[in-house]
């Protein structure tokens, strides 16, 4: 079953991040043969990295062998509406930071599939304790 590959990884290979670049690279690699899927979240963060050219987005996505698009389910929804209400309570308790919704909805989609590939660990394990998340 495929990994679901969070923006923030996308971004690091796209951008040639100096910090993060090589890390990102191999644990993609790694997974390469479960396979690899993006949330269409993730495909709307990424744009303006690729000028908001879908055809830059879509043949940068098959560079790395991910297939798109990956269709947004109506358990996703259900998976999002719930761990946005927990978002939400625990935000208002002072309990977690401040994210954005887009994190949200890329784990409850990840929810789906065999984990998430990301940098940010905590804020996700925080979101949905049962999936599992490797990090670079």
């Amino acid at each position: 079953m495929a990994w679901v590959v969070d923006t923030c990884l996308l971004l690091d290979v796209a951008l040639d991040d100096p910090k993060f670049f090589s890390a990102a690279a191999r644990l993609l690699d790694e997974k390469q043969t479960d396979g690899l899927v993006v949330c269409p979240v993730t495909v709307v963060e990424i744009s303006p990295v690729f000028a908001g050219q879908m055809a830059a987005v879509t043949e940068f996505l098959g560079r790395l062998n991910i297939p798109w698009p990956e269709p947004w389910a109506h358990p996703d929804t259900q998976a999002a509406f719930t761990a946005w209400n927990n978002y939400v309570a625990a935000k208002r308790q002072g309990q977690i930071a401040k994210r954005p919704i887009a994190d949200v909805l890329i784990g409850a989609f990840a929810r789906r599939f065999q984990g998430l590939l990301t940098r940010n660990l905590s804020f996700f394990r925080q979101l949905v304790p049962v999936l599992p998340i490797i990090e670079p």
